[in-house]
């Protein structure tokens, strides 16, 4: 059994990485840290798990020391020196903030006013979106898991990049987020009465997922890529719907589009095409680590339409550092994930 533990495993992400680890066939959840509940049970936290799981909150040192596998679940800017101590120490670490998400760091420094404190350990790591880059994933000591929004954009995009047939400057990205994407502390758009009723744009051409986005798609492209993103918050717990708007190259059938997204899938067991005429949605994908990609056609405006829907908890974060974990384990990739949404 694989020994793993999580560093900052009381936010919203950190348990639901709890939640899935203990129904994980091979591996044992060691060990977790919680700087505001250190020495506190976890079933105390989140009554959830109670009988389940039977873990105290400890230090971070302690969970680096007793396990081979780390996940860190922290606000960007504090995996750093953590990572750091797990590389010295031969440990795999998937990071599930924004620390290693970047390659460049004038670009970091733009977006999160932050230079790399440690730049050896930045060449190590990989962006972990196992349908692009599986291949550097299964060799990486640092797995930098996408954020949210990334995540359901570029498995949205990704076919029709990769095949060079989009205008690069054309996209357009509306999506929409649940509340558990703010994270776990409160804030005035997350107080129940400003939120409920009510859908709200924020980090409007100023979001640090933009920067995300493009940098896997021009990667994809072999070309620069520059991209109109703006959030929404919507009054829902958990998933995201993005909404995106594209112009092609070329003029091919809404038929042969759709057969380049099922080819580029095909092998993949978490990303599902939906049938021509079909429309993703959140519902359909909660509480999974399935992305619902449907595809469609603007004639009027000569423009395609992709609706890419998750659950940001766990496509968006947590199931995905689990398959990223999964892939570097050389574990089957759907061990621990097979969980299939419910229908209403």
């Amino acid at each position: 059994m694989l020994k793993v533990g999580i560093v900052g495993g009381t936010g919203y992400v950190g348990i639901e990485l709890i939640r899935l680890l203990a129904n994980h066939p091979k591996v044992k959840l060691e060990s977790i840290s919680s700087v505001s509940y250190q020495g506190q049970k976890v079933e105390d936290i989140y009554p959830n798990v109670l009988n389940i799981v039977d873990l105290v909150c400890e230090s971070s040192d302690e969970v680096i020391n007793k396990c081979d596998l780390i996940f860190t679940a922290l606000p960007h800017g504090l995996s750093e020196h953590i990572v750091d101590k797990c590389i010295r120490n031969n440990k795999v670490c998937i990071d599930i903030g924004a620390d290693f998400r970047l390659k460049s760091e004038d670009v970091y420094k733009k977006w999160y006013q932050k230079d790399f404190e440690i730049k050896d350990i930045h060449k190590e790591a990989v962006y972990g979106l196992p349908e692009v880059y599986r291949e550097q994933i299964q060799k990486s000591i640092v797995i930098a898991n996408p954020g949210c929004y990334p995540t359901s954009a570029v498995l949205g995009l990704a076919p029709i990049f990769k095949n060079k047939i989009v205008k690069p400057d054309s996209v357009i990205i509306d999506a929409k987020s649940g509340t558990t994407g703010t994270g776990r502390n409160p804030s005035q758009i997350t107080h129940f009465s400003e939120c409920n009723e009510n859908i709200t744009a924020y980090g409007i051409a100023s979001h640090r997922h933009m920067p995300e986005i493009e940098q896997t798609l021009t990667e994809l492209c072999g070309g620069d890529v520059i991209v109109s993103f703006t959030p929404h918050l919507i009054p829902v717990s958990r998933g995201i719907l993005s909404t995106i708007y594209v112009q092609l190259k070329e003029s091919p059938s809404i038929e042969e589009i759709h057969d380049i997204y099922k080819d580029y899938y095909k092998d993949e067991k978490f990303v599902r095409i939906l049938p021509l005429g079909q429309v993703a949605n959140i519902r359909n994908v909660t509480h999974s680590n399935f992305c619902d990609i449907s595809i469609h056609y603007d004639s009027r405006s000569q423009r395609l339409i992709i609706s890419s829907a998750i659950d940001n908890m766990i496509k968006g974060a947590a199931g995905q550092a689990v398959q990223n974990m999964n892939i570097r384990m050389g574990f089957e990739e759907e061990e621990g994930l097979m969980l299939i949404p419910p229908a209403f």
